[in-house]
Formats: structure tokens, sequence, C-alpha cells
């Protein structure tokens, strides 16, 4: 057994503790061994949902590893499917079952994986399928502009008295339009190289070096920062630098940012 930590993301990265169970127990600074030890634990809930008593049960499921599968799924609650590696999870909820709700419910272009058959689809009405899928297609996409979290800094920004004698406006410090973004890579911070029979190769951009925005606009700095370091912190390092910002020092949109009162 090895274990990796101690914390998730910057937090992490080093082996903590490994060996047999008993051996990585005995680690106090393992979080996992804790859980082993019986020193930390999660609860179970004292009361479960019951469901609706309604259910989608796949027949025959056979695509891939699955060997004519018959599943029952209870509908109302929440539901895990698990299991080792290649034992057919993602090929029996996405392949087959996402699939063919999309097809049916939505009418999705989507190829199901092999069946003979879902019943109890029109029990539903919808289908909302969540997944890893990277939150936009381009370099322009990060997590500040999908929440609407950027809008408001961009807002702060041009409240910054120097930005105030300039007179810029929140669209300076945007990097999808004209005024403070770098017109060579049009606000990318990269330069996309089009080969040809392979895939596409992105450089950084030669004249603002990967940080979007123009002189101009990177002149401008909030206690120490400019806009471009801003999208370069984490969500740990944003939250702590703008821990004294409140809503209302900004044109706040609660509609589109929930939690950004700090």
């Amino acid at each position: 057994m090895i274990d990796i930590g101690p914390g998730a993301g910057v937090h992490g990265g080093h082996v903590v503790a490994f060996g047999q169970p008993a051996e990585v127990e005995k680690v106090k600074e393992s979080i996992t061994a804790q859980y082993l030890s019986g020193v930390k634990s999660i609860k179970m809930p004292a009361k479960r949902r019951t469901g609706n008593g309604r259910s989608l049960v796949i027949k025959g499921a056979r695509e891939n590893n699955l060997k004519n599968l018959n599943v029952n799924i209870p509908l109302g609650k929440f539901i895990v499917v698990s299991g080792v590696s290649g034992s057919g999870k993602s090929t029996l909820i996405n392949d087959i079952l996402a699939n063919e709700l999309l097809a049916q419910l939505h009418r999705a272009n989507t190829v199901s994986g092999r069946h003979d058959d879902i019943e109890g689809i029109k029990q539903l009405d919808k289908a909302i399928i969540i997944d890893q899928s990277p939150i936009g297609r381009t370099p322009r996409s990060n997590p500040a502009t999908y929440t609407g979290l950027f809008t408001p800094i961009r807002e702060l920004f041009a409240t910054v008295p120097e930005a105030r004698l300039r007179g810029y406006s929140p669209g300076r410090f945007s990097f999808n339009v004209k005024g403070g973004r770098c017109e060579n890579c049009a606000g990318d911070g990269i330069i996309k190289i089009e080969m040809h029979f392979l895939p596409d190769v992105y450089v950084s951009c030669e004249v603002c070096h990967g940080k979007r925005y123009n002189r101009e606009a990177l002149d401008i700095h909030y206690k120490g920062k400019n806009i471009s370091d801003i999208l370069e912190m984490t969500c740990d390092q944003a939250l702590e630098f703008f821990e004294n910002i409140h809503p209302w020092h900004v044109n706040y949109r609660p509609w589109s940012m929930s939690g950004w009162a700090i």
C-alpha cells in the first residue's frame, strides 16, 4: 500500500506512507492511516431515502466486458456504481444507459452499447449528464470566467486609483475584447500553430509572454498584483487574496456568482 499526500493538489505529491496496511496504520502523518486505524471515521447515515418505488431496468447488457447483464436501478435515490478497473462501470452507465436516455428523451444522435432493452425510461422527462469534460474547448476558458467571478474582479481593478485616472473601464481588463488584451494573440496568451495531419500545437505568445494583456493593462496593480497575476492564482490563493473584499464593493451579481461573498 502506497499513501500519497498528505493533502490534495499543491498540498500533496509526497509519499506519506507505504508497506502493508498494518504498517501504514502506524504512520500518524497519514490521513489514510487514521481512517484505517479507526481514529477517524465517516458515519453512516441514520436514515436513507426510500426512493419512489420505481426503477430503470437494463436488460441484456453485453457491450465490451459486460456479459449479458441485467441491472435494476431504483429511482428517487442516490445510486453509486462501483467496481474494479475494467469491470464495465463506464460501459454500463455511460455507453449504454446515458446514451440511450439521451437518444430517447432528447433525440440526441447517440448510439448506445449493445443491450436488449431498458425498461422505465418513460418515467423520466429528461437526462442530465455531468462528466469530467473541460469547462471549455479553448484556452480562454478558466474557472473565473466560467463561474462569473471574473466580472467583479475586473470591476475591482477598474476602481483602482490609477485605473480611474486613466479612465479604464472593467472592459479594459477583459482578454476577450480589444482594449486591454494583447492583440498579437487576441488575449489567448498562446498562439495556435496548425499542423497538417497532426494535432494543433500551442506556443506562448512572444509579445505578452502568456500574460494575455498589453502593457497598459498590466500597469494597473491591486495589492501588488496585476490582472494577469490574478489569473495565475489557485482558488485557495485567490480566496486569501480577496478575503477583505465584500460583494457590495463591486457591482455584485448574485444570480451569476453565488458564493462570491467572502
